[in-house]
Order: C-alpha cells, then sequence, then structure tokens
C-alpha cells in the first residue's frame, strides 16, 4: 500500500517531493502509474513543465500533454506574473501531491474534474485584504488559501482557534473528507447513508446555523467525548471531514512506521501484551487492528517530539465513538477500493 521511494541509482530513501537524490546527486521524477521514482532522462518519460516550480513527477514523452496529472488536477492558480503567490503555490503544491499519492496508497479513486463532471479540482488562491479566499470544498472543487503555506500565519490562526495541530496536508486531507462523503456516502442510493447520519448527524441541517452558533458558542462542554476536535462539533459534515482526515494521519503514519521495520518489542515495553508489529496495508482487517497499533505507536512517536524539545506528533486521543467513527470510514474507504487510484491516467499516455 505505502509509496517508498528510492534513488533508481543508489537505493538511497528519497523524499516523496525529492528532485534529486541527496546522496548521489542523481535528478529523479516520479511515475504516479507506477509510484516509483525514476530517472530524470528515463526513456519514455519527460519532466512536467511545473519542474522549475519544484513538481518532480513525470509525464509519458508522447503523451497528450506536458503538465503532469498532479498539476493539472488545479484547475485554478495564481497569475504567473504574481512571483509571491507563485512561491506559496509552490509550497502547497508539495502537500497536495503527498495527498494525493497517499490517497492512492488507500485505493481511493482519484476522478479528476476533466474526467466527470464533479470530479475533484483544486482551487489555489492567494488571500489578500480586499479579496480573502476561504478554504472549502463544493461540488468536487476544493479550494485551498495559499497563504495558509506561511508559517506565522498558519501558527498564529492555529493558537488564535485554540487548535492543536494545524497543517496544510491537514487542510487537504479535511477538504477531501467532504468530497469522499459526497461521492461515496452521500450520492443517491448511498447504501451507507442512514448508517453515517446514525454516527456523525444528519447532514441535511442547516450549515450557515450551526456555523454561526460555533463561533458565537464554541463547542459544547464534553466534547472531546465524542469528536476528533472541537471543529468537528460544528456540523455533521466536519464532523466526518475531520474524522477522515485522521484516518488518513493514522494510516498513512502506521505504514511509513512500517515500511521502515519499526516494531515495540513487549520485552522493552512491560505494559505491552505482544509486540507491536505495524502494517503497510490495513484493508483485509478491522480499524480496531489499526487503532491498537496506532494507541502504542503513536505514544513512541510523540515521546521522540518530546525528545526533540517539541509537542505531541499526534496532539489527540480516540474515545469510544470516535473509534466508530474511524470505522465507518475505513468501511467506506475499503469498500471504494480500485486498483487503478489515479482515473484517466491511462488516456494522459496517448
Amino acid at each position: 500500500m505505502q509509496t517508498v521511494l528510492n534513488c533508481p541509482a543508489c537505493g538511497a530513501p528519497l523524499w516523496i517531493e525529492s528532485l534529486t537524490c541527496e546522496s548521489c546527486a542523481q535528478p529523479v521524477l516520479f511515475d504516479p502509474a507506477t509510484k516509483r521514482s525514476l530517472p530524470l532522462d528515463a526513456p519514455g518519460f519527460d519532466a512536467c513543465v511545473s519542474r522549475a516550480r519544484g513538481c518532480n513527477w513525470g509525464v509519458p514523452t508522447h503523451g497528450r500533454h506536458r503538465e503532469c496529472y498532479a498539476c493539472r488536477l488545479t484547475r485554478t492558480r495564481p497569475d504567473p506574473s504574481d512571483t509571491v503567490a507563485m512561491g506559496k503555490l509552490a509550497v502547497t503544491e508539495v502537500s497536495k501531491r503527498r495527498l494525493l499519492i497517499g490517497l492512492a496508497d488507500l485505493g481511493l479513486p482519484i476522478t479528476p474534474f476533466w474526467f466527470e463532471k464533479g470530479g475533484l479540482a483544486f482551487d489555489l488562491l492567494a488571500s489578500t485584504r480586499d479579496s480573502p479566499v476561504t478554504i472549502g470544498h463544493a461540488s468536487g472543487v476544493i479550494t485551498i488559501d495559499l497563504t495558509e503555506s506561511l508559517d506565522d500565519h498558519r501558527e498564529r490562526l492555529r493558537i488564535n482557534l485554540g487548535e492543536p495541530y494545524r497543517t496544510m496536508l491537514g487542510h487537504f486531507r479535511h477538504e477531501v473528507g467532504h468530497y469522499y462523503q459526497w461521492k461515496l456516502v452521500e450520492q443517491p442510493g448511498g447504501a451507507m447513508l442512514d448508517e453515517c447520519r446514525a454516527l456523525f448527524g444528519d447532514e441535511r441541517s442547516s450549515y450557515s446555523d450551526a456555523l454561526q452558533r460555533h463561533y458565537r458558542n464554541g463547542a459544547p462542554a464534553g466534547w472531546e467525548q465524542a469528536h476528533i476536535s472541537s471543529y468537528a462539533t460544528m456540523h455533521p459534515w466536519e464532523d466526518f471531514a475531520e474524522t477522515f482526515a485522521h484516518y488518513q494521519h493514522i494510516l498513512l503514519t502506521l505504514a511509513i512506521t512500517a515500511t521502515g521495520g519499526l516494531v515495540m518489542k513487549q520485552g522493552r515495553q512491560p505494559a505491552l501484551a505482544a509486540d507491536v508489529v505495524p502494517r503497510t496495508d490495513y484493508s483485509d482487517v478491522p480499524m480496531s487492528v489499526a487503532l491498537a497499533d496506532w494507541h502504542w505507536i503513536s505514544h513512541l512517536l510523540n515521546r521522540a517530539n518530546h525528545a526533540m524539545g517539541k509537542g505531541d506528533l499526534y496532539p489527540f486521543t480516540i474515545p469510544g465513538p470516535v473509534a466508530e467513527k474511524l470505522s465507518f470510514v475505513h468501511r467506506v474507504v475499503v469498500a471504494s477500493r480500485v486498483a487503478e487510484p489515479f482515473v484517466g491516467l491511462a488516456q494522459d499516455a496517448g
């Protein structure tokens, strides 16, 4: 399940966003069809035209497009003459590509807006004093404020809103939760809609009223007993999106630890009843198995963060009702898995 990139020349590990191997200086590109890194001059491949802005994805030499699949998903971007906004775009696109690879690792269909009406698209725009950008989702289009790529701006908002966690990748994972709820659960004939409403609430309730109530009164007392975050209490849509984001956080981080061979040995931790061996793929087991592993792995990662003088890597708790919601999301995802997540990619080859 987990995409792990290695240098095609020396085998050293690469970052998801690597343009060049840090060990041997080999220029590389990412092939989404195989989810592997290739030499930049690999036969049959060219670099995306956005490589100068940091995109490391490749395109088929004789394909229909010079812009890669990931970049084409960005439907709207700043004017190229706005160099400040374009710099923010380059940083934001890194998180978007990481989102897409994570979704593909989970086996979720990524159906682009050019392939079908209501397909996934991104409007990536920078707020100005006169024209603020609201992060959100509507009918397949995810809008992200590029200003959130600035650490000081994002941290100021995190503190003002009382959030324990706020990242650009987190925004993408939350908003794509709205998209998949709409596509996989709420469409007419959705077999899991009634169960979704029983767990998260009726999404038909007024969103505008809920928004006003939340920012006027805040989260209700005791929200921690049934929600992953205070924001999740605002409306059933937000509860699902927050839960979906955490589903990605948990499974993709567990997969990373698994690919690195991390095992927590019972003899090293007296409280362990058995060794904790994270998996790269939890699709064939209940979510409770992943959460049992995550209980220990997240605690270890939090301790590692503390050793560096930082706060918790995962500053959240998962009570029983949240575990039920995560289990529901897990079943939705597993039921929706496809063999070729990047829908329409083969047609791009020409």
